[in-house]
C-alpha cells in the first residue's frame, strides 16, 4: 500500500455485514484492500455484541462512549482517547459501554 490519508468523510458506514447486531463499520484500510491492518470507523447502538476471529490485526480508537472487548483473557474497556488493540487470529467480543 502506498502512503495515504483518511477522514471520516472518506467512509460510508454501513451495517456490519453478516450480524444481526445496530453495529455500523467503515473499514477504510483491511485485508481486502491489501492492508496487514484494519482501520476505519464504527458505531455502536447500546446493548449491542459482536463476536469474531480477527483477520487482521485491529485496533480501535474510541472517538466518544465506551467500548469494552473480552477475550478469553479477559475484558478491557476504552473510553475517548483510549486504544484497544486486537492480534489476529484473537477471537474478540466487543460490546458499548460494558463487558458483556
Amino acid at each position: 500500500m502506498k502512503v495515504q490519508k483518511f477522514s471520516l468523510s472518506d467512509a460510508e458506514v454501513v451495517k456490519f455485514p453478516g450480524q444481526g447486531a445496530d453495529i455500523y463499520v467503515e473499514n477504510l484500510v483491511d485485508e481486502r484492500r491489501g492492508g496487514p491492518v484494519t482501520i476505519g470507523y464504527g458505531r455502536y447502538s447500546p446493548d449491542q455484541l459482536l463476536t469474531k476471529t480477527m483477520a487482521v490485526h485491529d485496533t480501535m480508537i474510541v472517538l466518544e462512549g465506551r467500548l469494552s472487548v473480552s477475550t478469553g483473557d479477559g475484558t478491557v474497556t476504552a473510553g475517548p482517547g483510549d486504544i484497544v488493540y486486537m492480534p489476529k487470529g484473537e477471537v474478540v467480543t466487543t460490546t458499548e459501554g460494558r463487558a458483556p
